[in-house]
């Protein structure tokens, strides 16, 4: 397997991030809440959460010595997302954590003023979050999830493992995802791939049913689905819906591939994490949300279910295994 890293400017420039110092030594114990998209037994939280603090340990962050570190889970439940949202910010926090769109969104809802780092959030400025990438402006800032332009990438894995498809779906929650974000910079590449873009807004497991079954009755079709609260959730239902049709689909996060879908691209997620602990030690020394420009994420991961292309007829081209950071077989 091999990791391939990819390096962004935000700007025009590449943005200099100082090293790694030793915390404050004044004798203060400081303050951070962390709202997360996931259960609190579900591995990857465990990663992330271990992930978020090696990077506090790295600037000289330990828990119970000099930070005190509340977590929330919201269990991947939209409907947890605002009590959870309100109990954090009633702890006062120096600084909040958020992990995801939805989590960021509910905190700044709340209209309070404790600066929120965010992490999988992919249009922060269509969302409201910020000004602008350089000096967002606000209380908020963190690490951009995806650029729009990643959909193209998601179209040329598809046609590379399955040359025949020239209809996709664009899989989706408005409600959830930045769905138009991406719906947007698809439709701007369809013709150069030969793939004829269908957008799929979907709310519910109902829905996500009725589209792909609606979808698949048409031949020569595939799947894309951008990162997405509601697919997430209802996530082996896609996988088993994809399998029954004989769809091959890209997936935004490896956690699909492992379910068994086909494969997927998308960042290292606890790389991200590990970003996010730079902002977090940055406004614990005192600098401002409103200063501190939005960073790129700096790894991306592809993963491919060898035995999942095999069920749908399909031969994974040498250059995507190559290319591969996870292989299941």
């Amino acid at each position: 397997m091999r990791r391939r890293d990819f390096i962004k400017v935000i700007g025009g420039g590449a943005v200099a991030w100082p090293l790694a110092a030793r915390a404050q030594q004044d004798g203060r114990v400081r303050h951070v809440g962390v709202l997360l998209n996931c259960a609190k037994d579900d591995p990857e939280a465990k990663a992330r959460v271990a992930a978020f603090q090696q990077g506090l340990e790295n600037r000289g962050w330990s828990e119970g010595r000099n930070i005190r570190i509340d977590y929330r889970f919201t269990a991947v439940r939209a409907e947890y997302i605002l009590g959870l949202a309100k109990e954090l910010i009633a702890l006062q926090p120096e600084v909040i954590l958020a992990h995801s769109t939805a989590n960021a969104a509910q905190l700044q809802r709340e209209g309070s003023t404790i600066p929120i780092v965010f992490v999988n959030v992919s249009d922060p400025i269509g969302q409201n979050f910020i000004a602008s990438l350089a000096r967002p402006g606000g209380n908020l800032t963190g690490v951009l999830h995806l650029e729009a332009s990643i959909v193209g990438k998601w179209m040329a894995m598809l046609k590379e493992i399955a040359p025949h498809v020239t209809r996709a779906a664009l899989l989706g929650n408005r409600n959830t995802t930045s769905f138009d974000y991406f719906l947007q910079s698809a439709q701007t590449m369809t013709p150069s791939l030969a793939i004829k873009m269908v957008p799929s807004d979907v709310e519910n497991d109902t829905d996500i049913e009725r589209a792909i079954e609606s979808f698949a009755r048409e031949p020569d079709g595939g799947l894309i689905l951008p990162p997405d609260l509601t697919t997430i959730v209802h996530r082996n239902l896609v996988i088993a819906l994809a399998a029954r049709h004989r769809l091959p689909t890209v997936y935004p996060l490896r956690t699909f591939v492992e379910a068994g879908g086909l494969m997927s691209y998308g960042t290292d997620q606890n790389d991200m994490f590990r970003l996010a602990a730079f902002y977090v030690d940055r406004i614990l020394r005192g600098d401002k949300p409103a200063e501190l420009p939005v960073r790129a994420p700096t790894r991306f991961e592809t993963s491919i279910n060898v035995k999942t292309a095999k069920a749908l007829g399909l031969t994974v081209p040498p250059g995507l295994l190559v290319a591969a950071d996870v292989v299941i077989e």
